[in-house]
């Protein structure tokens, strides 16, 4: 029961997590696929692993695609954009 009531709870938070990005994005109007590529990889992650629990795939290939995912993921940022806060130097 746990792990239905934990894995509803993920898909949930995860639902609102995209469209708070996705609200995000269109209010700072940052537009572009590149800029969207490390939320993508990370979201992948949380997907990945949660079929990687439910179909009884936690083997090396899932941690693998893990890893690869979080490296792509970092790798990504540096095409998001920067933004300048007011009286910071």
């Amino acid at each position: 029961m746990l792990p239905i009531i934990l894995s509803a709870v993920l898909v949930l938070t995860m639902i609102i997590s995209i469209f708070t990005v996705i609200r995000k994005r269109k209010k700072l109007g940052i537009t572009g696929f590149k800029t969207a590529l490390t939320s993508i990889c990370f979201y992948l992650v949380a997907v990945v692993n949660l079929l990687a629990y439910w179909l009884d795939f936690m083997g090396i290939i899932s941690w693998v695609i893990t890893v690869a995912l979080l490296l792509l993921g970092a790798y990504f940022t540096k095409y998001m954009s920067v933004t300048e806060r007011g009286g910071q130097t």
